[in-house]
């Protein structure tokens, strides 16, 4: 029997509700909707964790994340996080999140077997109305369509609205990685910095990414299109840096293969191998974005951080005090990760509309279903880019403002879609 699928069928085990510490503001309920662990039926053994935080504008969406290790609060955080994702950009959705646990690294698992697993987690998703899986980390647009397919031979219905969102273009959905949607909306964070501050281009700026993945890697060819050099690359087998520049092709290519970017064969001043990789953190950069897992920028390197501007790609790579000291010690102006990261659930949302409404399928496929929601992820993240740095006062930073504008928008309706 393989190590990778359960033996038994999973089941979302529903857990015991908790008040959990008001990390924002008086005015959010701190007490999540629903948490749960995803068990084997028979054996109880955890694989797993769903968290539902917040579904007063809709219900939680939020991707499934699928590696070697996951803890319950990850979830739960995560799953706050997109409350205030969605929120802030206007979506008819709350927060949700969810994890599975690998016994091994997702490169090394065949497809097929993939596919089973993603079935078992679906069993268990079925009867979770209020959560709206995507992918993340580890998933893709197929993994969405098996779950949908899944819950279509359930309902029995080839079109229905309960099995995620972000499936694959070829059955009429928004792929979030094959059209960089995430990417693009940190280039459009970026670009609305060129307006939004002074003496800051992106033209030679020089940028590090922690994480060349499904975000970094398009974002290092967006940003080097506007002239920005890439000098600093990092995935989980190896980190990179070049203050000359690093060959971006060359990285977009040994990324997918078996040992990643410690294939990469031009000359390099500096190169770290996995028991480092948070060094690269620390090189000096214009520009420096996380794209990875969280937790990167904390106490332990926060002085040594030497960057202009982080651009948050992943989700929750740092706290709030951590981005109040960089700020207010250091000078380095941290952009949240809830602003700038939102092209996915974006994309999502535009997925989901098109298939409930005729009138808006027919607006969107007019421009381009791509176009459009690439357009759509531009206007709201500079729009809300705009709207914070306005709202800005000495002693605040950005997430306290990016916060206040999320929980602004949490009981109202408006949708920018």
């Amino acid at each position: 029997m393989n190590n990778i699928l359960p033996k038994n069928n999973l089941s979302a085990k529903l857990l015991p509700k908790s008040q959990d510490s008001n990390r924002f503001s008086k005015n959010y309920e701190g007490s999540q909707e629903a948490n749960y662990e995803v068990i084997e039926t028979e054996t109880n053994k955890v694989w797993g964790y769903v968290s539902i935080d917040n579904t007063k504008r809709g219900p939680g969406l939020g991707g499934i994340r699928l590696v070697q290790n996951i803890s319950e609060n990850e979830i739960k955080r995560l799953a706050r996080v997109m409350t205030l994702k969605n929120s802030a950009a206007c979506l008819p959705y709350g927060g949700g999140k969810s994890g599975l646990l690998l016994n091994e690294q997702i490169s090394n698992i065949d497809p097929i077997l993939k596919k089973d697993l993603m079935r078992m987690f679906a069993e268990a998703l079925f009867d979770l109305k209020n959560y709206v899986p995507a992918a993340d980390m580890g998933t893709d647009e197929n993994d969405i369509q098996t779950i949908y397919e899944h819950h279509a031979k359930i309902l029995q219905k080839t079109i229905h609205d309960r099995g995620g969102a972000g499936r694959p273009v070829e059955y009429g959905g928004v792929p979030i990685d094959v059209w960089e949607l995430t990417a693009h909306g940190l280039f459009a964070a970026a670009q609305t910095l060129e307006i939004l501050l002074d003496e800051f281009k992106l033209l030679n700026s020089k940028i590090i990414i922690q994480g060349f993945g499904n975000v970094g890697c398009p974002i290092a060819i967006k940003l080097a299109q506007k002239g920005a050099v890439i000098i600093g690359a990092s995935d989980i087998n190896c980190a990179l840096w070049n203050p000359k520049g690093l060959d971006l092709n060359e990285l977009c290519k040994i990324r997918k293969l078996n040992g990643g970017l410690s294939l990469y064969s031009k000359g390099v001043e500096k190169r770290f191998g996995p028991e480092k990789l948070d060094w690269l953190l620390e090189a000096p950069c214009d520009i420096l974005i996380p794209a990875a897992r969280p937790d990167a920028i904390t106490s332990k390197n926060i002085d040594r951080i030497n960057c202009r501007v982080i651009l948050q790609g992943a989700n929750s790579p740092s706290s709030k005090p951590v981005e109040y000291y960089l700020k207010h010690r250091r000078n380095i102006l941290s952009l949240t990760d809830f602003i700038v990261n939102a092209g996915g659930v974006i994309g999502c949302a535009v997925e989901r509309r098109i298939f409930k409404n005729s009138d808006y399928a027919n607006k969107v496929r007019a421009n381009g279903t791509r176009i459009y929601t690439e357009n759509l992820i531009f206007d709201t993240i500079s729009k809300n880019m705009q709207e914070i740095f306005k709202r800005m006062k000495e002693d605040y930073i950005f997430r306290d403002v990016a916060t206040d504008l999320a929980l602004e928008r949490i009981n109202t309706q408006e949708v920018w879609l």
